[in-house]
């Protein structure tokens, strides 16, 4: 039965958003190329849109048992996955360049997990994707997500097959991932008044 629904527009950053039990952000060792989720985090999700930067109609619902699967409507094939609840509360945030925005509506009271005794602590995930232009990119691409929660034991996670090319852009993401800050990082020499630094 459903217990909560919420629908609000979020205005996305670069890389997607991050949605979860707890809001001590970091980016992800690996992202889900060619899936539209994926873990972050055992209590955490990363979900990678098609809008790069632009609105995103969102509604999350709750229940407290498996939801009937979304007739139609022009939904993508649906993925799920399962998270740790660790905190109670839903926590949302997009992803700028090398930063993290909360994205929870303020007008909006938190969501909480929806709670079982035999679920272990977890809560299983169902994420339903539509858009209008199918073209990544910038601006308005009529891209809506519903996401529901539910309590359940630890489940295999459901996502569709990937290509090569997906497994290709995981390698490199997961390199860059591992190269040391270091690489990064270029020292300039400058002068501060008479002083050389």
């Amino acid at each position: 039965m459903l217990i909560r629904e919420v629908t609000f527009t979020v205005d996305l950053g670069e890389h997607g958003y991050l949605i979860g039990f707890d809001d001590d952000y970091d980016f992800p060792s690996e992202m889900p190329f060619g899936w539209r989720c994926g873990p972050a985090t055992p209590a955490t999700a990363v979900v990678l849109p098609t809008t790069d930067t632009g609105p995103l109609q969102m509604t999350v619902q709750t229940h407290d048992s498996p939801p009937d699967t979304e007739p139609g409507d022009g939904w993508e094939p649906a993925e799920e996955m399962s998270l740790l609840a660790d905190t109670p509360t839903l926590c949302l945030a997009t992803i700028g360049q090398g930063d993290f925005w909360d994205a929870w509506p303020e007008d909006q009271p938190p969501l909480e997990a929806p709670e079982a005794a035999d679920s272990g602590g977890w809560v299983h995930m169902r994420l339903y994707c539509h858009v209008d232009d199918l073209e990544h990119g910038i601006g308005d691409h009529g891209e809506r997500h519903l996401v529901q929660l539910w309590p359940a034991p630890q489940a295999p996670a459901v996502h569709p097959d990937i290509s090569d090319a997906d497994r290709q852009a995981r390698a490199a993401y997961a390199a860059d991932m591992a190269r040391p800050v270091e690489d990064y990082t270029v020292a300039y020499p400058f002068t501060y008044g008479d002083e050389a630094g």
